[in-house]
């Protein structure tokens, strides 16, 4: 197992991850990445500095894990989903898999993550999924970045947070977000345990009070099997 290191990753500022996301989507020549941004510093905060190689489970087109390969302390990182929807010249790896099973051997990779992925992924598999996750993950730790609702109200702002995020780029809309205790309940299922629960500012304005930052979270699970 790799030990925890007290080094801290450099938070990405707004203008460092414009500038590698630009490249490749055009959309943010006038759309600052903020929700990307946010995303990267929130992971900063919890990320282990001797983590170097990294899986993005349910990685989409591919541009955060392309983000964070650049822009944190990382040597290599590898995305999967379950369909190629990756844009060209990422320099990421790039997989498929049936959204069940990692093709990969045991302790593959120093860590895992997966990015708004979950409440996308049906109730019944989440476990198995998360277990798969902890196998091929040579600290246990699984870096898990999703939502908090805290009532009927919030799981309607979250339909139309997804509706907002997902349709310009292809995504899944689909969608079952867990309350508090419900995390808690899927981490004893899966084997493990939350270390820590991260929040940023991903709206201001306006925005921020239609949909309140604390619907984002961003978790460090840690692999019960793994100690």
């Amino acid at each position: 197992m790799i030990e925890a290191s007290t080094e801290r990753a450099h938070p990405p500022t707004l203008a460092e991850v414009a500038a590698s996301l630009t490249p490749h989507v055009g959309l943010y020549h006038w759309r600052a990445p903020v929700y990307q941004t946010a995303v990267l510093r929130s992971l900063c905060k919890l990320w282990d500095t001797r983590h170097k190689t990294v899986l993005d489970v349910g990685g989409g087109n591919g541009l955060l894990a392309h983000a964070l390969g650049r822009l944190l302390p990382v040597d290599r990182v590898t995305s999967i989903d379950i369909r190629d929807r990756y844009l060209p010249g990422l320099g990421i790896e790039t997989q498929t898999f049936d959204g069940s099973t990692l093709p990969f051997a045991d302790a593959r990779f120093d860590c895992l993550l997966l990015v708004n992925v979950l409440h996308h992924v049906s109730l019944a598999r989440r476990a198995g999924l998360l277990r798969e996750c902890g196998r091929v993950s040579k600290s246990g730790i699984v870096y898990i970045k999703d939502h908090l609702p805290l009532s009927g109200l919030d799981h309607l702002r979250l339909t139309a947070l997804d509706l907002i995020g997902n349709v310009p780029f292809g995504g899944m809309v689909k969608a079952s977000y867990l309350m508090p205790e419900e995390w808690l309940q899927l981490a004893r299922e899966s084997q493990f345990a939350i270390a820590a629960w991260e929040y940023e500012t991903y709206r201001t304005g306006l925005a921020k009070y239609l949909f309140p930052n604390r619907l984002e979270v961003l978790m460090k699970w840690t692999w019960a099997r793994a100690a």
